[in-house]
């Protein structure tokens, strides 16, 4: 074990701050009795009252939190049918191409993508708006969920699936009852991944989008560009909160799911 020495400490204390110091000033500005987010008027909950009642931006986070799931959902799908063809099929014909073509998200800029999505919607002549957004999110995060599946099943342990075979389990049964539950974990992981990019996303969102369908981090960037608003505070808070429970959640299961398997053994 190494020593903990003043300097680790500094580093860990300076990284710490860095990452989460924003995050606390803005839960706490949150409560800020006072209109001007920058002068602390006293603590008060007035901003979540008056974001109660502030339709626009209540909307956007229902319409983000529909794009995300729907997105998400679509590319958990469309990614882990990648990752299984990438693993499973060996070097077919078009392999390099395919897998170049799934990567390709990871390391193309937003702008890039978003405005190649815009150039596809524009010349199908699709009116931009729910499912455009959705689809454009899920063209995203599909690479995402590719990556961190495949890397779960690289290290899938075969002889399972060819014991239920042998058992008499046709293919596609052998991969719903064996395969899927034991590459769930990974799959549930990069789910969640692709619902939090969806949600995060301002770029590929500003050219895919339409009426009717503004998302929270657009409404939030097209008001701060006027000014900060205490409800907005108020609604980054909510969503802390919510990500830290999950998280929370999350981590419990996981230990939870871990001792039963260690008292199982």
């Amino acid at each position: 074990m190494r020593k903990v020495t003043a300097f680790n400490l500094l580093a860990l204390v300076l990284g710490v701050a860095f990452l989460y110091l924003p995050i606390v000033i803005l839960v706490v500005y949150s409560f800020n009795a006072s209109r001007l987010v920058a002068v602390w008027g006293g603590w008060s909950t007035q901003w979540y009252t008056e974001l109660a009642h502030d339709s626009a931006i209540l909307d956007a986070a229902f319409i983000s939190l529909r794009v995300a799931f729907a997105s998400a959902s679509a590319a958990t799908v469309l990614g882990t049918l990648a990752a299984v063809a990438l693993v499973r099929f060996g070097r077919f014909r078009g392999r390099l191409v395919f897998a170049s073509m799934i990567y390709a998200p990871l390391v193309m800029p937003e702008v890039v993508t978003g405005l190649s999505m815009l150039l596809l919607f524009v010349a199908i002549a699709i009116d931009r708006g729910f499912w455009t957004l959705a689809i454009a999110h899920a063209t995203m995060a599909t690479c995402f969920v590719t990556v961190i599946v495949q890397s779960r099943l690289v290290d899938f342990d075969m002889n399972l699936e060819e014991v239920a075979m042998d058992l008499g389990a046709p293919p596609l049964r052998t991969f719903l009852t064996v395969t899927l539950p034991l590459i769930l974990p990974a799959i549930a992981a990069a789910w969640m991944l692709a619902f939090a990019l969806s949600l995060d996303d301002l770029v590929i969102a500003s050219f895919t989008t339409g009426p009717g369908a503004i998302t929270l981090p657009i409404r939030i960037y097209s008001e701060v560009r006027l000014g900060v608003k205490p409800e907005i505070n108020a609604v980054c808070t909510i969503f802390v909160a919510v990500v830290g429970v999950a998280v929370l959640v999350a981590s419990l299961l996981a230990k939870l799911t871990g001792a039963k398997g260690t008292a199982a053994q």
